[in-house]
């Protein structure tokens, strides 16, 4: 990454416009494709065909401001709250399984009154800012494997207890851990060790639950278990769309087929209408997310900022991988969402706030004197 070669100039004190442009395109995309895929479920179970859309529109116009103010700050306000906020996502772990909300056979939500969230989202955030001082409080010794180790170590007791009720999300948050560590490391022989410890770990935390050995059944073979239903009727849905899809709006698979629709299997209703053209332009909004993101990480004023947008850049790669991957059947189902486009409203204010902290880093880019 570099840094010295913006030092002299002066900080420009604007966003990253090109960013704000394609979140705004793909938020609107969202809103479009959630209205489209949740219409009937809203209709059928609330008498509501705009139900899933006024919330989701509403959890973003909560991350649109959240974005917005974030943006505005001095991203190292962030430093002295990076070890309470992940103290805070430990208690919000404890809490869910204590006294969390079970949704179709799963306990990841806490409600306060009329509103619930998912903590496990916080924690994304909270892990990428801890793990962010941590490497810089050890920048000198991130050559040594027990250096890697300990930081790697530091964040196992947020993935265990978001793992024991959502193992999507603790893959993810292991994956910004060993990213952000890779990015910061100047040797790389050593990662070999750790991609078999974290293997080991997975493979020990999967056979923890039986349930969890059954679904790499289920990828295998979804045809020969109930539990593969949801997986088929996503292949239809992607095979039936074609090229260019049936039409927006027109998806089968959607009315009662697909369970839950809007949530984890939503690329596969984008696929059957919008087809493989709507998905790749999709997936290419995704890389122009990631490419400016790309760019603020390596233009970035200091370390700090730029391992910031580095863990916010390896967030959103995992997901928007895994969330394809899973659809596709391509690995086993995971329940993860696609970002900006799923249903939840916890998930789109998150990533909103984390589009805000790499805005904010991009107001710190200082431009270069000729």
């Amino acid at each position: 990454m570099q840094y010295s070669r913006q030092s002299e100039g002066p900080a420009r004190k604007k966003c990253d416009y090109v960013l704000v442009i394609v979140l705004g395109i793909i938020i609107v995309t969202g809103l479009v494709i959630l209205y489209s895929t949740s219409a009937y479920n809203g209709e059928i179970k609330f008498q509501d065909s705009f139900y899933y859309l006024k919330k989701q529109v509403f959890a973003t116009l909560l991350g649109i401001t959240g974005m917005w103010i974030i943006a505005k700050m001095d991203y190292h306000i962030w430093k002295k709250w990076a070890v309470p906020g992940y103290l805070l996502s430990l208690l919000l772990g404890i809490a869910v399984l204590l006294f969390g909300d079970e949704y179709n056979g799963s306990k990841r939500w806490l409600s306060l009154g009329p509103f619930s969230f998912q903590p496990s989202e916080f924690a994304k955030v909270a892990v990428i800012l801890f793990l962010t001082c941590m490497i810089l409080r050890n920048a000198g010794r991130m050559g040594k494997f027990t250096t890697v180790c300990k930081i790697v170590v530091s964040v196992l007791p947020v993935v265990g207890l978001v793992g024991a009720s959502n193992l999507s999300t603790a893959i993810i948050i292991l994956g910004i851990a060993v990213i952000l560590v890779f990015v910061a490391s100047p040797k790389y022989g050593q990662f070999a060790w750790m991609v078999f410890l974290g293997c080991a770990f997975m493979g020990i935390f999967l056979a923890m639950e039986s349930y969890r050995l059954e679904r790499l059944q289920i990828w295998r073979h979804p045809e020969d278990y109930e539990k593969g239903y949801q997986t088929l009727q996503g292949l239809y849905a992607i095979g039936s769309g074609g090229l260019f899809g049936k039409g927006l709006g027109e998806s089968m698979q959607k009315l009662g087929f697909i369970p839950e629709a809007q949530n984890d299997m939503i690329f596969s209703v984008i696929c059957e209408e919008l087809g493989l053209f709507g998905a790749v332009c999709l997936i290419l909004l995704y890389l122009l997310i990631i490419w400016r993101l790309m760019i603020i990480a390596n233009n970035a004023s200091d370390l700090y900022g730029a391992l910031i947008v580095v863990g916010i850049m390896a967030h959103l790669s995992i997901q928007v991988l895994l969330n394809i991957a899973v659809v596709t059947n391509t690995i086993p189902n995971t329940g993860v969402s696609l970002p900006f486009i799923s249903y939840g409203g916890t998930s789109i204010s998150i990533l909103l706030a984390e589009m805000g902290l790499a805005l904010s880093v991009s107001r710190g880019i200082k431009l270069e004197v000729a």
